[in-house]
């Protein structure tokens, strides 16, 4: 199977690359997966990508059978190299369609349905205020402003990790534990 990896970290030292990045890549190297990965501030010095890098960016998700996005949260959003990368990469006619109801309303269509993608967060929160306090916003923002348009409703999977700079390196062993059963999890989907 194909695989592509979006890293949306500038730094190589965080937990984002050097934990969860590093997991799914060597998961994916060990079991012989065709893996490509878009590092998105290694590749761009700002983040209007441009034709040539907006076309080589739309053919590997063409190529690809499985997505990993993998951000930090920053500010309640995914960082802005990665939203920079729905906003120009994501758009009407590669990633969806809207379907016309009536002259006023339409919905849109998912063009990217078959994909499967899996989605990593990293949070310096603690999870109990984002959950319940702020309802989860980022999450839900990203499935529902996001995904349900390019993916579908209820086709991608989101873990988020809690306290990533605080927590003990027991705590982020586990994390990654949890990353590695998540891709042999794929892995084994498509055998």
């Amino acid at each position: 199977m194909n695989n592509l990896i979006i890293i949306a970290h500038p730094d190589k030292a965080s937990f984002c690359y050097n934990g969860i990045f590093n997991t799914i890549k060597t998961t994916l190297d060990s079991k012989n997966e065709t893996v490509h990965v878009i590092d998105l501030y290694h590749e761009n010095i700002n983040f209007n990508f441009g034709e040539a890098k907006i076309k080589e960016y739309r053919d590997l998700i063409t190529w690809t059978d499985r997505i990993y996005f993998i951000s930090p949260v920053w500010w309640f959003r995914t960082t802005p190299a990665l939203e920079s990368f729905f906003d120009q990469i994501f758009t009407p006619g590669f990633a969806y369609k809207f379907i016309p109801i009536s002259k006023l309303y339409g919905y849109p269509k998912p063009l990217l349905s078959h994909k499967k993608v899996r989605t990593y967060l990293t949070h310096g929160a603690p999870g109990l205020p984002v959950l319940f306090l702020y309802l989860n916003s980022v999450k839900l923002r990203l499935i529902m402003g996001v995904y349900s348009f390019v993916f579908g409703w209820f086709k991608t999977k989101t873990r988020q990790f809690w306290s990533v700079p605080f927590v003990s390196q027991g705590k982020r062993i586990t994390y990654l534990k949890r990353v590695e059963k998540d891709i042999k999890s794929d892995i084994l989907q498509t055998v």
